[in-house]
């Protein structure tokens, strides 16, 4: 599959399932199989101060938060993947925002540091 065929595949798979926003960097499998991406603020590493009593965004009035249903969603993967929720994700590197997450892993693209990240 060519590299620029597979973000269309990509999209089309993880989209309508999991919420998919294309970021190029995939977390899925540390988030309870949740899209971060999908919270308003798109937090990377969970909820924000405005959480409310009952779940709910504070930017989305209705919508659940993200975070809580990944941390839900998370207590249910297999004891491994369950600890990777608590662990820090960098933040989204833009230049990889469209690009496939599946392409990026294989080349190690997502692993590459943006100048100005150092540690």
């Amino acid at each position: 599959m060519t590299p620029r065929l597979l973000p269309l595949v990509e999209r089309a798979v993880k989209g309508p399932v999991f919420g998919c926003r294309m970021c190029g960097r995939c977390v899925l499998h540390s988030t309870g199989l949740t899209c971060p991406m999908t919270c308003p603020k798109t937090l990377r590493n969970g909820p924000c101060g405005g959480v409310r009593e009952d779940g709910g965004c504070e930017v989305v009035p209705g919508m659940r938060c993200v975070w809580l249903a990944a941390y839900e969603r998370s207590r249910r993967l297999p004891r491994g993947r369950r600890e990777e929720f608590a662990e820090v994700r960098p933040p989204v590197d833009e230049r990889l925002r469209g690009t496939s997450s599946w392409h990026n892993l294989i080349t190690g693209r997502d692993r590459e540091t943006p100048a100005g990240w150092g540690a």
